[in-house]
C-alpha cells in the first residue's frame, strides 16, 4: 500500500509549526517512500517535503454548534487534491512515538479504520484524530451532510460519531495499544499524578490529545492553556482559594508533571 499521510489546517488555531513538527515526526518514524500532504488555506512557512493542497470549499455554511469539527467534512470529497487510494489522516496536535508502517499494513485497503474513543466505553465510537480511509469512500457522508448540515451536526454532535455510524460498510479500529489518548492512558491517577510524570506504555505508536490538553501543555506540566504552571502545594492551595474549574477534587486530579517524552518526540 502506498504510504500517504494527510493533515488539514485552516484559520489561526494552529500555527504552521504544528504542521512542520508533524511532518518531521512522520519522517522519523516511517519507512520511505511516503508522501505528506497538508490541506490548507495558507501555504506560507511549510517545510520542504510537505505537499500543499488548497483547502476546498466546505460547500455549505458551517453548522452553528458548540462541539464537533465539521470542517473535517472536506476530507470526504472524492476530488481531494487529486489523491487516490487509502490515506492516513492525522490531527496536527498528536505526538508520534513509534513506527507508523503498521498503519498502512493493517486491514484491507478499502477499510475505514478509526482510533477507538475511550471516553464512551458503552458506545462503539471512533476518533478521527488518526484514521485511514480510501479517497472517495466517504463521499456518501458528504452528500448526506450537505443535504442538511445543521440537522446532521445537531443529531450526531461530533463529526467522528457521524463517520463511525454512517461510513459505508462500517468501520474498524486500530489494534489495542497502538494509539493512546493522553488524558486517559498517560496521565497518572490521583495521587500518583503528584509524584510521577505522565507515562508512555511500551508499544504505543501515536498519542492523541483531544479535549484541550495539547502537547505544549503536557511539556509544561499544565492541564490546559488556562492553567498556571505551579508546584504541588501551590496547586492545592490555589484550588482551595477557588482558583479552579469545577470541584476541588477535579482540580487536584488535573495536576500533571511535565512529560519529558512528549518534549523529546514533538519537535522538527
Amino acid at each position: 500500500m502506498k504510504k500517504q499521510v494527510i493533515c488539514i489546517r485552516w484559520g489561526e488555531k494552529y500555527g504552521v509549526d504544528y504542521v512542520n513538527r508533524l511532518y518531521a515526526m512522520v519522517a522519523r518514524n516511517i519507512t520511505p517512500p511516503f508522501d505528506f500532504y497538508c490541506i490548507t488555506d495558507n501555504f506560507d512557512g511549510l517545510a520542504p517535503g510537505i505537499k500543499p493542497i488548497a483547502l476546498p470549499d466546505l460547500g455549505c455554511e458551517m453548522p452553528k454548534v458548540r462541539q464537533g469539527i465539521w470542517g473535517k467534512s472536506r476530507l470526504w470529497r472524492p476530488d481531494l487534491g487529486g489523491l487516490t487510494g487509502p490515506v492516513l489522516f492525522m490531527d496536527l496536535d498528536l505526538v508520534i512515538t513509534g513506527n507508523l508502517d503498521g498503519f498502512f499494513e493493517h486491514g484491507d485497503p478499502e477499510d475505514v479504520i478509526l482510533t477507538r474513543n475511550p471516553n464512551t466505553p458503552f458506545e462503539r465510537l471512533g476518533q478521527t484524530s488518526l484514521f485511514r480511509f480510501p479517497i472517495g469512500k466517504l463521499e456518501p457522508l458528504r452528500a448526506e451532510f450537505l443535504a442538511d448540515p445543521q440537522k446532521t451536526a445537531e443529531t450526531y454532535v461530533f463529526e467522528q460519531r457521524f463517520v463511525t455510524r454512517r461510513a459505508p460498510g462500517g468501520v474498524t479500529f486500530w489494534p489495542k495499544g497502538w494509539v493512546a489518548t493522553f488524558k486517559w492512558h498517560c496521565v497518572r491517577q490521583f495521587p500518583l499524578n503528584f509524584f510521577l510524570p505522565p507515562k508512555l506504555a511500551p508499544g504505543t505508536k501515536v498519542v492523541i490529545f483531544p479535549g484541550g490538553l495539547n502537547p505544549p501543555d503536557a511539556i509544561a506540566g499544565r492541564w490546559n492553556v488556562r492553567t498556571r504552571v505551579m508546584g504541588r502545594l501551590e496547586h492545592i492551595k490555589a484550588g482551595m482559594r477557588g482558583e479552579r474549574e469545577g470541584s476541588l477534587f477535579r482540580h487536584i486530579r488535573h495536576f500533571i508533571l511535565p512529560a519529558k517524552w512528549v518534549e523529546d518526540a514533538w519537535r522538527e
